[in-house]
């Protein structure tokens, strides 16, 4: 290969990385998102008002996962803490899965004063905080990964924010609860008890370790907005 010919394949490098990095930006922001399928009494209700330590019965009688449509993030967060998404549903957790289930406060490590919901009936789990909900699992609507959003919005047009889109699995292996990033991907997220604690480690290398809490604390009823918010128009 001559040397022109080299500095011809030099120069469309960063033309190839150009492009590689439009497509990235708009499969994060611009592509659609999935239907909102939240049952629309589960968004519009309070969850504050709940005694989380006050567990659901998992005895078989009521729905199962698969009744029950899946839960999303309405745009890029919402607005109040909803009603649990697993409410109505009673089925038995699935062989191999660790009972997460509750309102979670982070006392330890990288993210204390986190505060989360986890939901789980059958295969399925819901994890709701921070304006997010992500549902993972057997469910009447959608998918079986959580196909949602990260939440942080990064710029305004109109009244339209956009936050960049996420997708994850949520497998059991060994009790840990591992979050597949885009299903099959790489474990990004691990849930895992250590006692009566629970343990949350992030892909970034942090560890958070929680405690149960019976309510959710007052700050957390409306969630605070995230990321920058640029408005373009």
């Amino acid at each position: 290969m001559t040397k022109r010919s080299i500095s011809k394949w030099m120069a469309r490098i960063p033309i190839a990385f150009a492009a590689l990095l439009l497509v990235a930006f708009g499969l994060l922001f611009l592509s659609p998102r999935p239907p909102l399928t939240t049952d629309p009494a589960t968004l519009a209700g309070d969850g504050s008002t709940l005694d989380y330590c006050a567990l659901p019965v998992l005895d078989g009688r009521g729905k199962r996962a698969a009744d029950i449509a899946k839960g999303n993030t309405p745009g890029c967060g919402y607005r109040h803490f909803p009603l649990p998404i697993l409410a109505e549903c009673s089925e038995p957790l699935a062989p191999g899965a660790a009972d997460l289930r509750g309102l979670w406060l982070g006392v330890a490590g990288n993210r204390v004063g986190h505060v989360e919901r986890i939901e789980q009936c059958g295969s399925r789990t819901v994890i709701t905080t921070k304006g997010l909900i992500h549902d993972a699992g057997p469910n009447s609507t959608l998918g079986e990964t959580t196909n949602d959003t990260e939440g942080s919005v990064l710029f305004v047009v109109g009244d339209r924010e956009f936050c960049p889109r996420t997708s994850a699995s949520m497998i059991w292996n060994e009790g840990v609860l591992e979050f597949h990033a885009f299903g099959q991907g790489p474990v990004v997220v691990r849930r895992f008890l250590e006692g009566d604690r629970l343990v949350w480690e992030y892909a970034d290398g942090s560890v958070t370790r929680l405690e149960r809490i019976c309510r959710l604390p007052e700050r957390e009823k409306l969630p605070e907005r995230r990321g920058r918010g640029i408005v373009l128009f």
